[in-house]
């Protein structure tokens, strides 16, 4: 066993050995030392938990000591950044202005953000609100009135029968012919000549289309519009459901549908001449007689009473009554054996026009013999003869006879009655709304007969109604639209009263089921394929709306042609130009001159919306022509503001408003200024900064120290400079806004011929005089009295521009 003298010496050899290969640092604790950062340690890894025992492992096997790391990220403060400082001890001087500064500049920039904060979020969501109201009025456009209540469109659906073919921007054969007659009827308007209705001339037109269904189309039209006079004041949807329009409404329909019948009862003979035997007698009576004996082959059975000239007395009587000759049908049953009194009678009132109660009386003894007997023959033609003269039996629909639409819609206009006490009658306002809602597009196959639905609207007297669907088919659009053009004029076409509502439309105040048409929608859509190529054309179209104005009370003419010329740009073409000698080119819109249309007053709604578009070069033009010459002076001083200092340039802004303002000054200095002087004073001075940059630009420095003394705005002596100083505060904001740059220009060149002079001193004395002495320090002076005339300013002049006046000052010295 060694002694202690041997455990010594190898403790000190283990020591000396561990000292000297090893890099870690002695530790020197205590057992009590130890024992609290074992504690330590334990609370740590209990309070952390595995993930953080992990994270320090996988750190520290990369050299990272972790908890170091965490102690210095604790430290960081952010009272240094964006916290509010912490108040000091009011006898530390030093610090509280340290505190009170960084209080300020954090004040500063929380306000800043605050401010920029709260406008992205006004601008985020004033931007939304646009989008929405958009899209709100896209919305009710579809679901509202004008009135504001909800429209009830019915149970019939819209059939978009044909895909929109791709347009071209020139009018076709049929465009062509139309516009040319309404540049015609335009031009006679303007000028108060009479002339004839655009239904007879666009109905002339027709024959030239080489289309039968059109041709049938404006016939029919012109059948429906030989109604009684009413007054053009009222609103159109109030006058047609009036008795009397009602009325003629309700006899041009049925005249259509017989004068139609008798030319079938004719086309019919033509086909089958032999068989017709008709012989060379006319009148209704002989066609019938013909037709009749082609018509009946064995096709009908039970029919009673007998014949006349080997005809059936009923069949003649009703096809006589469908050919619209009341005549011809009381010559058929006096020819008769039998007497048929009550039934002659009344057809003898009808055409006498006999007094409404005289009338009635008549009806009611009709409706007594069809009740107690007719109603129970066999004979359908003599069934449907009692039911159209007595107004009985209304849902009877007569099918053996009434086979087509014709004769179906024949048959209840002729049981339509207005102011009628009894039950057993046709509304004319229940006619429409079966024929628009109940039956609608999808029973009249619309789809592949566009004809036949346009014609059972039309003759029921809904015209809006009949003139969209149409305008739905792109090949009868051209049509629909000139049919809109031509009842607006006869002041027959119902119009909602917000011109930006949508196509068709309902008033909840009109009387069921109208529509409205809003034709200025109509006409937009029409013109909007040609109206960049054919300017003529698309502004007679637009003078057809000149009569409706919009919630402004601007009409609409004016707004469309405002509208056209922001879209083509051709100002000159249609608004004119002013010329240098001060008269204005006639434009397209000369030609409609009145007191309330004139190129002045749409050259004005157009410059103001150039405006607001920020265009205020083609504004310029435009006051111009609209003799705004306050405006035209303020736009165009508030443009050389912006470019007067900029050097010259062929074709540039500041060239092109160089020429114009040389233009204007010439003819206003002619025919006088009729602005404010302060407006005039200031387009006259930066006229002349204009010529005073070119100087400065193209370096002929006295020419342009010449003219900035002309224009009298800054001091170049001392006795201006109380002077000048006293008139700033008279200058327009447009001339405050260039004085920096005329300063420092006025410096520069000052400091040129200085460096000029001075580049002089060089040259042998016998060169040398007084006189390049004085100049030197009167440019001094100059340089002085100008950066002196700057610091008695009232403006914050822009950037370093006082800092190099005064280094260019200094620089002269």
């Amino acid at each position: 066993m060694s002694d202690f003298s041997e455990l010594l010496q190898e403790a000190e050899k283990l020591t000396t050995n561990l000292e000297g290969t090893s890099e870690l640092p002695k530790v020197e604790r205590s057992l009590r030392q130890v024992l609290e950062a074992s504690n330590e340690l334990y609370s740590r890894v209990a309070q952390t938990g595995a993930k953080d025992i992990q994270a320090n492992l996988l750190l520290g096997s990369k050299g990272i000591d972790l908890p170091k790391i965490v102690q210095k990220l604790e430290s960081i403060s952010t009272k240094r950044t964006f916290e509010p400082i912490e108040p000091v001890e009011d006898l530390d001087l030093s610090s509280l202005l340290e505190n009170e500064v960084r209080n300020c500049i954090l004040n500063v920039v929380e306000s800043g953000y605050s401010s920029c904060l709260k406008s992205v979020y006004e601008n985020a969501w004033e931007h939304q609100a646009g989008e929405w109201k958009q899209e709100k009025r896209k919305i009710l456009h579809s679901m509202i009135a004008p009135s504001g209540s909800f429209l009830e469109l019915g149970s019939n659906k819209s059939i978009f029968m044909d895909a929109t073919p791709p347009t071209t921007p020139f009018l076709g054969t049929s465009e062509t012919l139309y516009a040319s007659k309404i540049i015609e009827y335009n031009g006679n308007v303007t000028k108060n000549s009479p002339q004839q209705d655009l239904v007879s001339v666009f109905t002339k037109i027709s024959q030239e289309f080489k289309d039968a269904k059109v041709k049938d189309m404006w016939e029919m039209l012109k059948y429906m519009i030989d109604l009684p006079p009413f007054p053009h004041s009222d609103d159109p949807i109030k006058n047609r459901y009036s008795k009397p329009v009602i009325n003629a409404l309700v006899n041009r329909g049925k005249k259509y549908l017989e004068d139609r019948y008798k030319t079938y009862m004719n086309n019919i003979i033509n086909e089958n001449l032999t068989m017709a035997l008709r012989g060379g007698i006319p009148g209704t009576y002989h066609l019938v007689k013909s037709f009749v004996g082609i018509r009946l082959q064995g096709e009908y059975y039970g029919l009673n009473d007998g014949t006349i000239e080997d005809r059936p007395i009923w069949p003649m009587v009703y096809y006589c009554l469908r050919a619209g000759d009341l005549n011809a049908a009381i010559y058929c049953l006096k020819r008769h054996n039998s007497d048929f009194r009550e039934i002659i009678n009344i057809l003898q009132a009808k055409i006498n026009n006999a007094p409404p109660a005289d009338y009635a009386k008549l009806e009611s003894s009709v409706r007594f013999a069809y009740r107690r007997t007719v109603r129970n023959e066999t004979d359908p033609f003599k069934r449907i003869i009692w039911s159209v003269l007595g107004c009985c039996d209304i849902v009877d629909e007569h099918s053996e006879v009434a086979r087509t639409a014709d004769d179906y819609l024949w048959l209840k206009l002729s049981l339509v009655r207005t102011d009628y006490d009894k039950e057993d009658h046709i509304k004319y306002e229940e006619l429409q709304r079966m024929i628009l809602e109940e039956y609608g597009e999808s029973h009249y196959d619309a789809s592949n007969q566009p004809h036949l639905y346009f014609q059972v609207l039309l003759l029921t007297g809904q015209f809006e109604a009949a003139l969209e669907f149409l305008a739905r088919i792109e090949r009868y659009k051209v049509h629909s639209v000139h049919m809109a053009i031509a009842l607006k004029e006869l002041y027959l076409l119902g119009g909602p009263y917000d011109p930006s509502a949508p196509l068709i439309s309902i008033d909840p105040m009109d009387p069921k089921p109208a529509r409205r048409l809003n034709i200025a929608r109509l006409i937009l859509i029409y013109v909007k394929k040609f109206e960049m190529v054919c300017l003529n054309e698309a502004l007679h179209y637009f003078y057809i709306l000149r009569n409706i104005n919009d919630s402004d009370g601007v009409n609409l003419f004016k707004i469309c042609t405002k509208d056209l010329a922001l879209e083509t740009k051709s100002y000159e073409q249609i608004l004119g130009k002013v010329q240098r000698n001060g008269i204005r080119s006639k434009g397209l819109v000369d030609q409609f001159n009145s007191s309330s249309i004139t190129a002045e007053n749409i050259a004005e709604i157009t410059a103001d919306a150039l405006c607001k578009k920020g265009l205020f070069e083609d504004a310029i033009e435009l006051y111009d022509v609209a003799n705004m010459q306050e405006m035209t002076l303020n736009l165009l001083c508030s443009l050389l503001s912006q470019v007067v200092q900029l050097p010259a340039q062929a074709g540039s802004l500041r060239d092109r408003l160089q020429q114009k303002s040389n233009e204007l000054a010439e003819r206003y200095e002619r025919e006088g200024y009729r602005s404010s002087t302060n407006i005039v004073i200031s387009f006259l001075k930066l006229k002349d900064l204009l010529t005073f940059f070119d100087y400065y630009h193209s370096k002929q420095y006295n020419l342009a120290l010449k003219t900035l003394g002309d224009i009298q705005l800054i001091p170049l002596q001392s006795h201006e400079f109380e002077e000048r100083v006293k008139g700033f505060d008279r200058l327009s904001i447009e001339l405050c806004k260039v004085i920096p740059d005329v300063i420092l220009a006025t410096m520069n060149m000052l400091f040129a011929q200085y460096q000029k002079l001075k580049g002089n001193e060089y040259l042998p004395s016998k060169f040398k005089n007084d006189a390049s002495e004085n100049q030197l320090t009167y440019l001094r002076q100059q340089a002085k009295i100008l950066t002196d005339f700057t610091g008695l300013l009232p403006y914050r002049m822009p950037g370093d521009t006082n800092s190099r006046l005064v280094q260019m000052e200094i620089l002269m010295h």
